[in-house]
């Protein structure tokens, strides 16, 4: 299989082509022949003309890469090895939905065939891959799985907006069904990997270690909202204390914040879902997911009682909000945090305006029911700079003013970037 793909004597493919499955696919497409799927034609359409739907890559990445974009099923019946990265979200009750990864089975068991390899990267709980996905393609394909086909586990680590920690740059884990499927795996992302790879104990281990990765990261921030919450009773600013604690050297730098994205803020539930089907109550997860799902509700109405205190009659207020998406310099939408802030504000009748360096105002629409504002008005009651993207570091205490009406408000910092530079006006920070 391995000196085959090196050969081209055979394909791999890659089916799920958004911000984790793309760079995978002009990844590999550098020294192998790939067939990217995905089922949005429209997707497809671009990434034929070398554009990055997701915005993420640039139009030379696409350039002098062996890589055929489809749609069409059939494209994939010379594939030998294939590579899923679907999304697994949530749904509106935080329970895993697995619908993009089992139709994505159900597409790949079409074509699989007797001595194919099939590696999973989405986030899945422990076991998924071998009591969700596996049946589906032994029942579809009259397959029996190690002895016609073999199965791995992988987990993206993709970091949207991250020029630095790449895919090449970052140690990829790898596990198998079988010895040889292990050592077969890892080769195979050795090609493209040149951090090198871990070879993991078991394909579960490999569940676990990914999702326990982002649950790290949810509760280090949860505890870092939590003493937000305390030290605004005290009235002492966050950020100060953070910064002078950060001066021993094993404090870990976390920060507060709104926590959304397509890992940290969805990745625990898959964890706590699986842990509840086995008995067990995760206490400690279940109360850091909560801290942070509400942070949005908390910071809004922090704004709000600076409004009141400033002399504001808050159903008269206008509020501008700097940034939509769920962090900065990045055009991902996905679990944005903001519009819990949005919403909760619109709760009051506030007018609340929102504008966005990165996103785009019919997704949002789309997805939220907010647009964005092309033009920035000269009459807001508050302005908060919700995302840190470039264009918002450089405001000056002037620039805020002008923005305010009478030059006089509120400016709601969360990110706490303008710590110090905000002296006239009535300013708040996580």
């Amino acid at each position: 299989m391995y000196q085959q793909l090196l050969a081209k004597k055979t394909k791999l493919a890659v089916i799920g082509l958004g911000y984790v499955g793309l760079p995978i696919a002009l990844e590999f497409a550098k020294k192998i022949s790939v067939v990217g799927f995905d089922i949005n034609q429209k997707r497809v359409d671009l990434m034929k003309q070398g554009i990055d739907p997701s915005n993420e890559l640039e139009h030379e990445d696409f350039v002098d890469r062996d890589i055929l974009f489809t749609a069409n099923v059939e494209d994939l019946r010379d594939v030998t090895f294939f590579i899923v990265a679907v999304p697994t979200p949530v749904d509106t009750h935080r329970v895993p939905d697995l619908t993009p990864l089992t139709k994505a089975t159900e597409t790949l068991s079409k074509v699989l065939k007797q001595g194919d390899y099939v590696v999973y990267e989405s986030t899945v709980y422990p076991g998924c891959t071998e009591e969700d996905c596996i049946p589906i393609l032994e029942k579809n394909t009259g397959l029996k799985f190690v002895q016609d086909f073999k199965v791995g586990y992988s987990p993206e680590r993709i970091n949207p907006g991250d020029k630095e920690h790449t895919l090449t740059k970052i140690t990829k884990v790898v596990s198998g069904c079988d010895a040889e499927s292990l050592d077969v795996i890892a080769k195979v992302y050795e090609i493209v990997v040149e951090a090198g790879v871990y070879r993991a104990a078991s394909i579960q281990v490999a569940e676990a270690a990914k999702i326990i990765e982002n649950t790290q990261r949810d509760l280090n921030i949860a505890l870092m909202n939590e003493l937000s919450k305390i030290f605004e009773k005290m009235g002492i600013n966050t950020f100060d204390v953070l910064e002078a604690a950060g001066t021993k050297w094993n404090f870990l730098p976390f920060r507060p914040g709104l926590v959304g994205g397509h890992c940290i803020g969805v990745d625990p539930y898959y964890l706590t879902h699986k842990a509840i089907s086995v008995g067990y109550t995760p206490e400690v997860i279940l109360s850091g997911r909560h801290i942070n799902d509400s942070m949005g509700e908390w910071v809004a109405k922090n704004i709000v009682q600076r409004l009141i205190k400033t002399g504001k009659t808050v159903q008269n207020c206008k509020v501008l909000v700097l940034g939509a998406t769920f962090k900065e310099n990045v055009s991902d939408i996905r679990n944005s945090k903001v519009a819990d802030v949005i919403n909760e504000l619109k709760s009051y009748s506030i007018d609340v305006q929102v504008a966005d360096a990165y996103a785009d105002s019919d997704e949002l629409n789309h997805e939220y029911g907010f647009e964005l504002v092309t033009d920035i008005a000269k009459d807001y009651d508050a302005v908060v700079v919700a995302v840190n993207h470039k264009p918002y570091l450089n405001y000056t205490e002037a620039d805020f003013k002008n923005m305010l009406k009478d030059g006089k408000g509120v400016i709601a910092d969360l990110k706490g970037i303008y710590r110090g530079k905000i002296n006239e006006l009535t300013y708040w920070s996580l």
